[in-house]
This record gives C-alpha cells, sequence and structure tokens, in this order.
C-alpha cells in the first residue's frame, strides 16, 4: 500500500473530495517521515509541525463541511526560504543576514495558503541563491536523497531533496538561472521554470521566477494554477490570463523538436547525459515528433558578460554590509562577488549587455521549433561539499549553460528525469518552449511521462548509501 507520504496531490483532492483521507491523516504520514529523513537530508527550515497540524485540522473541518477554501486545501507544500511566509525570518542562505521576521506573505505563499494548503517548513538555499549547491553559511549541509555523498544542486536545493524524498508532493522554488531545473534534474523530480511574469513574485528582478517542484507533472500543473493568479506588487508579472492547466493531452504527430546536446559553452556533455536524453528524443521521434538536431547558440563573450555583471551586483550587495556580517558570506561567493570589484562603468554597461545578446539569442535559436530538448545538466549529481562543479569561482557558470539562456530569453523550461546513470543517479531531460506556452511545456513534459520506461522507486531511509546511519 502506498504511504500517504508518497500520494501525489492529485490523489489527496481526490481522497479528500469522497472523505476516503483527512488532511490530518496525511500530514502526520508526511511529519513521520520528515523525523525519519531529515537528520540525513537537512532539507528543511523552519519546519512548525504544531502550525501544520493546526493547518491540517481547519482543512479536515472544511472538507467535511463540503468546503474546501480552494484547489489545494489540506495538502502539504514546503516554500523555499526566499519566498517570504509571514512571522518567518528570510535568511537568504547566508549567515550574514541580520534575522527578521517577515511582514507578510509573498505572492507565491499567499496564493498557496488562500488555497488551504498545509504549509510544513521553508526549505534550505545556498548564499543569496547564487549556487547551484547545498552548500550555505546559514543551513546545514543539503544532500541528494539518491546518495547523500551527492549535491541535491541548487538554489532549491531543500526543495528538490524533499520532493524526492516524500515531504509531502508539492513544493515551491524559485529560479534566476536555473535554480528550480538544476535541482530537480539532479533529484529525479519535475522542475519548472514559468515563463518569466507568469507567477507573481516580490521582489521581482530581471530571470527570476518562482515555480512547483513535484514529482509528476500533474502536480506541478495544479500548483501552477494557483500560484500564477495575479499579484499587484509584482510590476513585471504578465497579465492574468485563463489557461487551462489540468488539459495536459497533447498529440505528438508533427510537433517540430529542436535536440541540444552542445550549446556552445560551458562542461562538456558527458556520456551518460548524452545517451539519456538522446534516448528520450528517440521516444518522442517514434510517438510521431519530428526531431532535428540544434546548432550551438551561447558563447564564451555571453556567458562571461552574464557572470561579470551578476558579480558586480552581489559586490554592490556586500560591500553595503558592516565587515563583521559580510565575513559570514561562504567564501566562495565572497571571491566571487569581490573580483567583480574592479569593474568599471564601461565594462559593467557591456556585461549587462550581454543578458540581452543571450535573450536574442536563445529566441532566434528557438524559431523554426515548436519545443527544445536538452539535457538539464551537462553532468549527473557533483559531490555534496562542493559549491560548484567546478570548485572554482573563476568559472562558476560552467554547469548552467543550458539553463540560463531561458531565463534571460523569458521562456518557459521544465525538467524531469530521463534515466539514471549506472551509478544510479537521476538525469535531467530539459523541455523548453516558446515564450508564454508554459501549458505546452507541461503538455510535452506529461507526454514524456508516459513515454519514459519506468522510474526507480524513490529513495527509502533502507536504500540510503550505506555510510548513511539507517533508519526507520
Amino acid at each position: 500500500m502506498t504511504n500517504l507520504a508518497d500520494l501525489t496531490a492529485v490523489a489527496l483532492v481526490a481522497a479528500y473530495r469522497k472523505k476516503e483521507l483527512s488532511a490530518v491523516q496525511v500530514t502526520e504520514a508526511v511529519l513521520t517521515r520528515i523525523t525519519a529523513f531529515e537528520p540525513h537530508l537537512h532539507a528543511l527550515y523552519a519546519l512548525d509541525p504544531e502550525a501544520a497540524r493546526a493547518a491540517s485540522r481547519a482543512s479536515e473541518a472544511r472538507w467535511l463541511r463540503g468546503e474546501p477554501a480552494g484547489p489545494l486545501d489540506g495538502v502539504p507544500i514546503t516554500i523555499k526560504e526566499n519566498i517570504a511566509t509571514q512571522g518567518t525570518p528570510v535568511p537568504l542562505g547566508t549567515a550574514a543576514t541580520e534575522l527578521r521576521n517577515a511582514p507578510a506573505d509573498a505572492p507565491p505563499a499567499a496564493r498557496v495558503r488562500e488555497s488551504g494548503a498545509v504549509i510544513l517548513a521553508k526549505t534550505t538555499m545556498p548564499d543569496y541563491g547564487m549556487l547551484s549547491s547545498g552548500l550555505s553559511s546559514f543551513h546545514p549541509l543539503t544532500r541528494n536523497p539518491w546518495n547523500l555523498s551527492r549535491n541535491p544542486g541548487g538554489s532549491s536545493a531543500g526543495a528538490a531533496a524533499a520532493a524526492a524524498s516524500g515531504y509531502g508532493p508539492l513544493h515551491l522554488g524559485t529560479d534566476i538561472g536555473g535554480s528550480i531545473r538544476l535541482p530537480a534534474g539532479w533529484c529525479g523530480v519535475v522542475g519548472i521554470k514559468p515563463s518569466f511574469g507568469r507567477v507573481p513574485i516580490d521582489p521581482p528582478y530581471l530571470g527570476r521566477v518562482a515555480g512547483p517542484i513535484t514529482r509528476t507533472v500533474a502536480d506541478t500543473a495544479l500548483l501552477m494554477a494557483v500560484i500564477s493568479k495575479p499579484d499587484q506588487r509584482d510590476y513585471m508579472s504578465l497579465p492574468p490570463s485563463e489557461i487551462p492547466w489540468q488539459q495536459l493531452d497533447r498529440d505528438l504527430k508533427g510537433i517540430r523538436l529542436g535536440l541540444l546536446l552542445d550549446i556552445g559553452v560551458g562542461l562538456p556533455v558527458e556520456a551518460e547525459v548524452r545517451a539519456a536524453v538522446t534516448e528520450a528524443a528517440r521516444a518522442f521521434e517514434k510517438a510521431g515528433a519530428i526531431v532535428e538536431p540544434m546548432q550551438p547558440f551561447l558563447t564564451r563573450t555571453m556567458l562571461d558578460g552574464l557572470d561579470r555583471f551578476w558579480r558586480m551586483r552581489a559586490f554592490s550587495d556586500l560591500s553595503q554590509l558592516p565587515v563583521s556580517r559580510r565575513e559570514r558570506v561562504l567564501p566562495f561567493i565572497r571571491a566571487w562577488a569581490e573580483a567583480g570589484s574592479q569593474c568599471s562603468g564601461l565594462e559593467l554597461f557591456q556585461a549587462f549587455s550581454q543578458t540581452f545578446e543571450i535573450a536574442k539569442a536563445a529566441i532566434a535559436a528557438s524559431q523554426g521549433f515548436d519545443f527544445i530538448l536538452s539535457p538539464t545538466a551537462p553532468l549527473p549529481a557533483f559531490a555534496a561539499e562542493l559549491p560548484s562543479p567546478t570548485n572554482d569561482p573563476d568559472r562558476p557558470f560552467e554547469h548552467i549553460a543550458f539553463t540560463v539562456p531561458f531565463n534571460m530569453s523569458g521562456q518557459p523550461a521544465i525538467s524531469l528525469n530521463c534515466g539514471y546513470t549506472a551509478e544510479g543517479l537521476p538525469i535531467g531531460l530539459q523541455i523548453v518552449g516558446r515564450r508564454f506556452d508554459d501549458l505546452g511545456v507541461l503538455q510535452m513534459a506529461r507526454a514524456y511521462e508516459q513515454l519514459r520506461p519506468a522510474q526507480r522507486p524513490w529513495p527509502v531511509p533502507g536504500s540510503l548509501p550505506e555510510h548513511a546511519p539507517r533508519v526507520g
């Protein structure tokens, strides 16, 4: 029998409606799962079991009255710690932050709370969200549940680890260069970066989005329907749009897919990753899609320009901190940011201009295709203790070349599992759509869920690596 902690959000809502389950039962099952796994994973921040239990009791009462608050009523959820929730400090992953309770829910948190979701906890992230890693100067090291010696990725590190571990079905992350898709790929779950502006967020910033991390595409669609509702605080958000999020069926015949295995810069795609993504493309082709190879479009000048601009932005933020607080920032992040301190105004402008060159190149490369298939990352999950695969602040973005262009272009992109390495590590397939075609991306991901081979069982305490203490 399936553990209640492993049920999908769609299944839970259906069971609540039929009064076959209650949110109280499900919340207790998830809290039991967290008790067993969390000493090994360290995926959570500000876990509040009593608040979750109170919310589950309130949900149970609403369902018994036949008056659910919304589509997520009673469904457990975690929220990345940089998405403010009222009354909880927002450390931004760094020990340099002065902790103050957030005065209000940020837009995505407000939407899920209004919908009746049971907020369990916040999830971990690295310093300022500027690493694809579970390493942080504030949070304990977050590990990958498939192998505790490996990294879950980041910056939505805890969210992806929690999703793979069954800390409930729904998890909210953020993404400015791959921070939802990279950890989703390395943890074998579904993570979508919506079109820029589709999900209101506060504070908004160029390329920054919030989105779901789940185990299934249907659960992702369910959460997107809630968090994409308007919020006036995001002055960069898209106009409200009626999107039939649950209409996930799509005929693949004649759909044109670009297969992107070399983007032009960054770490080379490892053989096992290339093979898994190529096999996914073949599955689409057998189902009637037209698959054509794509040419590289990202250049060293573009990626280095983005790096230089973000360094200067980070240096500007760090330079405003008192020395005592600045010294608490993760050394890798400090070294990376301080390298931007000598950037001239002209160099800064030229670096910032590369964000638009990236966007232009990504949009141009997408022409002629309905969707793009690529690796989410060029390599599987790396060592848990490292801030990045290169462990080099002079080469920090070599692993995000397949994800970051679509932040700059605003295109929707999703990652889901397409295979495993010989060591049993998940491999992420990225599916990118045209601007604003979030539903199309979800439909393609759902189609691939049905095409791909059977997935391996989710990690459970007895299957964690031998060097980890056994629990349960």
